[in-house]
């Protein structure tokens, strides 16, 4: 039904096939036989709540689905718009002429034909009510939001409104994987390597963060150097495990989100993707940083090459909406022996050995220390925390248990100290 007549709005990705069994349903030529139509239908209907219940939407499953299409299609209209953007010239009269398309498909009632056969399940396709909990492909706000342009489009009256609330969208939240979610980690499949959102990042805010202001303050100033377009640098946060690193960072994904910030999770293993990484990310209207968490080399791990050619060293420049944060317990990345500085050592060149190792982390123009707090600082953390989830105990008592707690669990640190109060928060 018209699907064919499409001139930006085509190929519709995964969901392909399930838009080509809808449209079987609605055209003309549409099954007759009652069973036939009866089997159609039911097929459609399991996959629409499929997803419904994976993608957490609600109401009429099939304006859901429709709006789902119309969100995710990246395109020379689509991307032109994210982030505050606008598209210009003559893809606009195209893409209107797409939303005269949609804009019949928004009106048509999937279940017209079905009401005398196929009843009991029209109302749950027209009026679905799923669980509030968290989806797992999307934020709460971005199901909520999808949600609510499903219901404004269905309502709009002419292909023009449709338009016009699509393109705000795009340029409020962008469009596509990149649009709809904050992080992603990077597999290798046979079709080639793909960048897969993460569903269940871990909520952490800057101000959840006790202690190191002056750290935070750095990466900040860094991340804020960034999205305004300004000249910015590769960060290296390192420093004694537990203080707070990775959280920094994924604190500052949380933060920028709605500024365009996208975080990409790339593994130690997968420096010889990275390349390929940032050819897939160079042309889009967001900022991407690549987190490299508990980086770190032997000598005979040769992967750290990769890494050093792109940040700086190779023919290709790093495109400029890319950084790289990394976190490391290690100053320096590269493991170090007393024997490279040995005047006995074999080595002919051992000012060149040491300059090897040490190059690495000379590319990262930031290294910013996260150091273990003393025992008043750890205290002062504890104190804090307890105070958000409100666990009444006496200041000389809390800190006397944080102290025996931190000696059996992994010595002074932010994160003993969470763990202390965590397990505080379960016995009271």
């Amino acid at each position: 039904m018209r699907e064919e007549e499409l001139l930006v709005y085509r190929n519709m990705g995964s969901h392909e096939k399930l838009l080509k069994k809808l449209m079987g349903l609605m055209s003309d030529d549409s099954p007759h036989d009652r069973e036939a139509f009866r089997k159609l239908f039911y097929e459609c209907s399991h996959e629409l709540l499929k997803l419904a219940d994976s993608h957490g939407f609600r109401g009429n499953l099939w304006h859901c689905f429709l709006t789902e299409l119309l969100v995710n299609h990246e395109n020379s209209f689509s991307k032109a718009c994210e982030i505050g953007g606008l598209a210009e010239g003559t893809v606009n009269d195209a893409v209107l002429h797409d939303m005269g398309v949609f804009f019949d498909w928004f009106r048509y009632d999937i279940t017209a034909k079905a009401a005398g056969q196929c009843s009991d399940v029209v109302s749950m396709i027209l009026r679905y009510q799923g669980s509030e909990a968290a989806p797992g492909l999307y934020s709460r706000r971005i199901r909520d939001r999808i949600n609510v342009l499903a219901a404004a489009l269905a309502g709009a009256s002419r292909p023009e409104e449709i338009q016009r609330r699509l393109t705000a969208f795009y340029q409020e939240y962008g469009v596509g994987t990149f649009g709809l979610h904050k992080a992603f980690r990077v597999i290798r499949e046979e079709r080639g390597l793909d960048i897969v959102p993460i569903t269940n990042m871990a909520e952490t805010a800057l101000d959840d963060l006790v202690g190191y202001e002056i750290p935070k303050q750095k990466l900040i100033d860094n991340t804020e150097a960034f999205l305004s377009g300004k000249k910015a640098n590769n960060c290296l946060l390192y420093g004694d495990g537990g203080t707070g690193k990775s959280s920094s960072i994924k604190a500052i994904a949380n933060e920028y989100y709605s500024r365009g910030l996208r975080l990409i999770e790339v593994y130690k293993h997968q420096c010889r993707e990275l390349q390929e990484v940032t050819a897939l990310i160079k042309n889009r209207n967001y900022k991407f940083i690549i987190y490299m968490d508990d980086l770190s080399f032997e000598d005979f791990e040769v992967e750290y090459k990769y890494l050093k050619a792109v940040i700086e060293g190779g023919l290709e420049t790093k495109p400029a909406n890319v950084l790289i944060y990394a976190t490391s317990n290690r100053r320096h990345l590269i493991r170090e022996k007393f024997s490279d500085k040995e005047d006995r050592s074999d080595d002919l060149h051992k000012s060149d050995t040491v300059q090897e190792k040490l190059s690495l982390a000379a590319r990262f123009g930031v290294s910013i220390y996260f150091g273990a707090p003393d025992r008043k600082e750890f205290h002062n953390i504890v104190k804090s925390l307890a105070a958000r989830q409100q666990i009444a105990i006496g200041e000389a008592e809390l800190a006397a248990a944080a102290d025996r707690w931190e000696m059996a669990h992994g010595g002074l640190s932010g994160r003993t100290a969470q763990q202390f109060v965590d397990y505080l928060s379960a016995i009271n």
